[in-house]
């Protein structure tokens, strides 16, 4: 599985990834400063899945219907790394097949999983 790690997710994040043997592509250490429909494009042409805490890319693929390979939306009222990471890590383990094509909305509380606003 690819990812791409937005930079408001950080670069601890995606080293987490990697180290667990993804593929992963760090907007924060490689695309510093991008706009999200940049980030939006490569990510769809490059067939990487999003993970970000952006709410903005929720409005551009349901109103605006940018396609996308899978978006990851971490919606955590505790935003600390180590938080993230534990949280992803349940994800990956329990919902890994559901990833791809989907727009996941993560909470502390549940995950809920959206096959609409593919864009495709």
């Amino acid at each position: 599985m690819k990812f791409m790690v937005d930079e408001c997710v950080g670069p601890r994040v995606a080293r987490w990834l990697k180290k667990k043997g993804y593929e992963v592509f760090s907007v924060y250490d490689e695309a510093r400063g991008a706009s999200d429909d940049e980030i939006l494009e490569k990510a769809y042409a490059e067939k990487w899945i999003l993970i970000t805490s952006d709410k903005d890319f929720g409005e551009k693929i349901y109103r605006e219907n940018y396609p996308h390979e899978g978006v990851i939306l971490l919606r955590l009222e505790d935003e600390r790394p180590y938080h993230k990471i534990e949280i992803l890590e349940k994800v990956l383990k329990d919902f890994a097949d559901k990833l791809k094509g989907n727009f996941v909305v993560v909470t502390e509380r549940g995950v809920r999983i959206s096959s609409q606003g593919k864009g495709v």
